[in-house]
């Protein structure tokens, strides 16, 4: 097989021995919402899908035995629901569904299932549905939001604008990387972004930006793309290191 760490690609006597000797299946989390007039629908699915294939490809090659799932192109989106496109699912559906899959592979024998998320709007269920999962099935649940492992390096190689974290110059880059012809570059322009209370609410995207996005994409950079995912994946390979070692030694005698 030229990508051996494919599941879907795998007939049912593969995947039960490669879920059954897997050190992590991941299921990567994107979703299916407006972001801005110069960018697709996809464009949080299209990051998942190729960052998490990247991250689980570098991460094959060091020795580990990672499986890669296909992404979840639908998410949480009801913030954005008021440009036209973006698809939600409800809070409980989205739960069932990470519920299911979690239990599906549980019931194959699999040990451990990370979350590769790039979305923001999804993390508040991915974090129940670790819970459920593992209190209802034993499967240890793990959350990587890309974007935390990436920050730093974004703001050290695009220098976005203070706002920046939706259709900005961060999401604007990545996908001049992997879906250039879907940029309409003629359509960039820089939003018009309202101060937001301190204190955590519940809002639109059309009453904080005129755009549907943040920041500043103008400022976007494909050659800066390629420096932020290359040590970005470096750093998510660690952690999957980092991950095996905790275990080790949280349950050293055979508990959890």
């Amino acid at each position: 097989m030229e990508s051996p760490f494919l599941l879907g690609e795998m007939t049912w006597e593969e995947a039960g021995e490669a879920i059954r000797e897997s050190d992590f299946i991941v299921q990567p989390t994107g979703s299916f919402e407006q972001h801005g007039p110069h960018l697709p629908l996809l464009t949080d699915s299209i990051r998942a899908e190729h960052l998490s294939r990247m991250a689980v490809e570098e991460a094959w090659k060091q020795g580990l035995k990672i499986y890669l799932l296909p992404p979840l192109y639908y998410g949480i989106s009801e913030h954005h629901m008021r440009f036209p496109g973006t698809i939600t699912l409800s809070p409980e559906t989205y739960l069932k569904v990470l519920e299911d899959i979690g239990g599906s592979l549980a019931r194959h024998g699999a040990r451990r299932l990370v979350y590769m998320n790039f979305h923001g709007g999804n993390l508040p269920i991915l974090q129940a549905a670790a819970g459920t999962i593992r209190a209802k099935h034993g499967l240890r649940v793990y959350i990587v939001h890309w974007t935390t492992y990436a920050r730093k390096y974004i703001e050290e190689h695009l220098k976005p604008s203070k706002t920046w974290g939706h259709a900005c110059e961060h999401e604007t880059s990545m996908i001049m990387l992997f879906r250039p012809e879907l940029v309409r570059m003629d359509r960039i322009r820089r939003p018009n972004v309202k101060a937001r209370a301190k204190a955590p609410t519940f809002v639109y995207f059309d009453e904080i930006t005129d755009t549907g996005g943040l920041g500043d994409p103008a400022r976007s950079s494909r050659e800066a793309a390629e420096i932020i995912v290359s040590k970005t994946t470096e750093d998510i390979v660690k952690l999957f290191r980092e991950i095996l070692e905790a275990e080790e030694n949280l349950y050293k005698g055979g508990k959890g």
